[in-house]
């Protein structure tokens, strides 16, 4: 699945960036929805006192790391004064080392949205009219061409910023909109397009332009965005899947989440039994024989809720590095920090590791493998409505009149198996080492890798929700059609059929499992439950886990 695919049309808002104050939603907002850009006056002067700042210890002729010196290994290696412009523009083109399939538009404009505010903070060094080049490349459409692959987490992700920032030397290329579609330019005519002439890079600005974890967290902002979503349409599933199966609610009773009080179970648990709110469809079985349902049903709050834990873990990182100040070295005012660590005599410039993108690693494994578990308990759950020898009577096999002569969504229960062996083996932690730059930078933090492993399991997760959602729509046909579904279930049974009809004999599955996925992509399934539960469901979903957990 390509989300690229799945993208709204663009919209017409503006995101103010102050380094201080950017979310996981702004981030979608610019990357997705085309808001514009804009740079704060605190930001602005918080850039040209930074930039003052290093023209001071450029004048004193130090050996400064980042201004007048090599990289990496070549640390030690002392650049004349007369050669420091050329160091920082050689240092942009010998890191455009990247390969792999090219990211997606969101992705690179995630990349640069994220990558400005960072700068913005005013601790990099770069100059306001450098910074203002990659504000007009967003603002007029204009997209890098960044290969995917060649990050390692650290020195934050730079090959490919390395590849998005050549397009401001006038180099590389760059995919830019036109009347007539995307036109893919070589980098000095997309700058020209987007009303800009190539920079010429001063003291520091290449290192402050590429070195950073922005791939790795502007991936990661977009993924806490679809992972909540993905978990609502996943909490919808399950409780219409309860519902059409005949199983109980009981199992999200508030009583049982206050005595086991996870934040993101209670959260889960609260979903179910409102989604279900008023289901004749449930009070109609409240007597019968069954003591207790199956895990994949009754462990529902448990499992998503812990689901929702781990990507609420996620989103406090994202949130914290989205405004932090990644490069390296930093520049700070004269007296912030101990001069026994810097040395120079008009600002403190150290170097330290905040490119490190350890506290985003770890995080985005632990969600992969969250994912991958939200995954696993929707396929049992989409067995348990197909398969003749575990559901219940009134189901018929593989949810499809004459079965035998009809296999209805039979195989489409094999996908949703074979999709979770998918996050399985994309589940393995990407978080190892390798030794590079002559053993400097000995260790790293393969954040980018984590970050493409926990997008590509969301998106086998989300195909996987997509088919329970199929199916628990299409068995809710076999259910008495005087009894009514609840509040909830209600709004996503007819979601489900607005984009796909009812299987009355056998067709390709494919189109419907699609069809329904683009549904939750793009909103409509959250849509449809917005309409139906109104302020209270929204207000809900919006309060963290913590909040309803109190």
């Amino acid at each position: 699945m390509i989300e690229s695919e799945f993208l709204p049309a663009p919209g017409d808002a503006e995101v103010v960036l102050d380094g201080v104050g950017l979310t996981p939603a702004d981030v979608v907002e610019v990357a997705r929805e085309d808001a514009t850009i804009a740079i704060s006056e605190p930001a602005r002067e918080a850039l040209r006192e930074s930039r003052t700042r290093v023209e001071a210890v450029v004048e004193t002729d130090e050996a400064v790391y980042g201004l007048n010196t090599g990289f990496g290994e070549l640390v030690d290696t002392r650049i004349d004064a007369e050669r420091v412009d050329e160091l920082q523009t050689n240092l942009v083109r010998s890191h455009a080392a990247g390969t792999g399939r090219e990211l997606d538009r969101d992705e690179v404009r995630a990349l640069l949205c994220t990558r400005i505010n960072a700068l913005v903070k005013g601790y990099s060094g770069i100059r306001e009219e450098v910074v203002d080049s990659l504000v007009a490349l967003l603002n007029a459409g204009v997209t890098p061409v960044v290969p995917s692959r060649g990050s390692l987490g650290a020195s934050g992700d730079l090959a490919p910023l390395a590849h998005a920032m050549l397009v401001l030397l006038g180099e590389g290329e760059a995919d830019v909109e036109t009347g007539e579609g995307t036109e893919r330019l070589p980098g000095e005519e997309a700058l020209a397009a987007a009303d800009r002439e190539p920079v010429t890079l001063r003291a520091k600005e290449g290192l402050a332009l590429i070195n950073g974890t922005q791939l790795t967290v502007g991936l990661a902002a977009l993924l806490v965005h679809d992972a909540e979503q993905l978990l609502r349409a996943a909490d919808a599933a399950g409780a219409l899947t309860t519902e059409v199966t005949m199983s109980s609610t009981a199992a999200s009773d508030p009583a049982i989440q206050r005595v086991r009080p996870h934040a993101g179970q209670a959260a889960s648990a609260w979903t179910i039994k409102r989604f279900c709110a008023g289901s004749e469809i449930v009070e109609s079985h409240r007597n019968c024989d069954r003591v207790q349902d199956a895990y994949s049903l009754r462990c529902l709050p448990q499992v998503h809720g812990a689901v929702r834990d781990a990507i609420e873990h996620l989103r406090e990182s994202v949130t914290v590095e989205l405004n932090s100040a990644t490069d390296n070295p930093l520049v700070f005012p004269a007296g912030e920090v101990d001069r026994r660590s810097s040395g120079t005599e008009h600002a403190d410039v150290v170097s330290g590791g905040n490119f490190h993108g350890e506290p985003l690693a770890l995080r985005l494994d632990y969600v992969t493998s969250a994912l991958t578990e939200l995954a696993a308990i929707a396929e049992r759950r989409v067995d348990r409505m197909l398969n003749p020898n575990v559901q219940e009577s009134h189901l018929p096999p593989f949810l499809t009149p004459e079965s035998g002569v009809r296999s209805g969504y039979m195989i489409a229960g094999y996908t949703a198996a074979a999709l979770v062996t998918e996050c399985r083996s994309a589940g393995t932690p990407a978080t190892d080492n390798a030794v590079v730059s002559g053993n400097q930078e000995d260790h790293v933090s393969l954040s980018a890798t984590s970050a493409f492993a926990a997008r590509r399991t969301l998106g086998y997760a989300r195909t996987v929700t997509a088919i329970e959602l199929l199916c628990s729509a299409q068995a809710a046909e076999f259910v008495d059609d005087d009894l009514a579904h609840g509040e909830g279930t209600d709004a996503v049974y007819e979601a489900v059929r607005a984009v796909v009809p009812a299987l009355d004999e056998d067709r390709p599955p494919a189109p419907d499992i699609r069809a329904v996925e683009r549904a939750v992509f793009e909103g409509i399934l959250d849509d449809a439950l917005d309409a139906a539960l109104g302020n209270e469901w929204q207000e809900q979903r919006d309060r963290s886990a913590e909040d309803v957990r109190r």
